[in-house]
């Protein structure tokens, strides 16, 4: 949902939308810009929390088409495309000792793994420490994740959006961008992301004693499937 809301979607509506013959650009970029603002507000209601992914997305049309109706030159897209993996990526280990890391938003939340059991297990084998190491490694496991979409970001925005500024070609590549890049660039992304979740529960099964299963939130466990058909109590033992 967050990437089709926040990415996928207002990048297809913004190059389709916003050519001269359909609403142009500037009522393309309103329309565009509801979809991650309208998710965002949703989510905001929903978890009480504000969504970064939607605060990026909403950024990051914003940017795109406002540079778009300036007529900047081609390659201040292009340092658009990286600046915003790069806060990100800048930010995930500077937020750890703030009331909510990034980390936790990504990979340690309470919608996924069952924190409050996680958080006494730790406490009561005297581990909190441990876990603030692994928290740390884990974030910048992270970061590296967003510094390297950052360069790929700007390498695929140099090699795409070539036409003049503010063209009606210009507008096609711009939305072709946003929504080509998030699929070009997150799955190695996503990789590395991965790589980060398992290195930290494997870390939290040590820390805590629980197994794998054990520190997902019961909503998020698997279901248990009976091994043999349960057996008749009128039947012989």
């Amino acid at each position: 949902m967050n990437l089709a809301c926040n990415a996928v979607i207002p990048g297809l509506l913004l190059t389709q939308l916003s050519k001269p013959e359909r609403l142009g650009p500037v009522l393309g970029l309103i329309i565009a810009l509801s979809i991650p603002l309208g998710y965002g507000l949703y989510d905001l209601a929903r978890r009480r929390t504000w969504n970064p992914f939607a605060i990026v997305g909403l950024i990051s049309i914003l940017l795109t088409g406002g540079l778009g109706l300036l007529k900047v030159n081609n390659f201040w897209f292009a340092v658009k495309e990286a600046a915003i993996p790069l806060v990100l990526g800048l930010a995930i280990p500077m937020t750890l000792r703030t009331r909510q890391p990034l980390v936790k938003t990504m990979i340690y939340n309470d919608q996924v793994l069952d924190t409050g059991r996680i958080g006494r297990r730790l406490v009561e084998r005297g581990t909190v420490t441990g876990f603030e190491t692994l928290l740390r490694k884990s974030s910048w496991i992270l970061a590296s994740a967003f510094l390297f979409s950052a360069v790929l970001n700007f390498l695929l925005a140099r090699w795409m959006v070539t036409a003049p500024p503010g063209s009606p070609e210009n507008v096609a590549q711009l939305g072709r961008l946003n929504w080509v890049s998030y699929p070009v660039i997150m799955i190695p992304s996503l990789v590395i992301m991965m790589v980060a979740l398992v290195r930290l529960l494997k870390g939290l099964e040590g820390l805590t004693g629980l197994t794998n299963d054990e520190l997902f939130h019961p909503s998020a466990r698997r279901p248990r499937t009976e091994t043999s058909p349960p057996r008749d109590p009128g039947s012989p033992a």
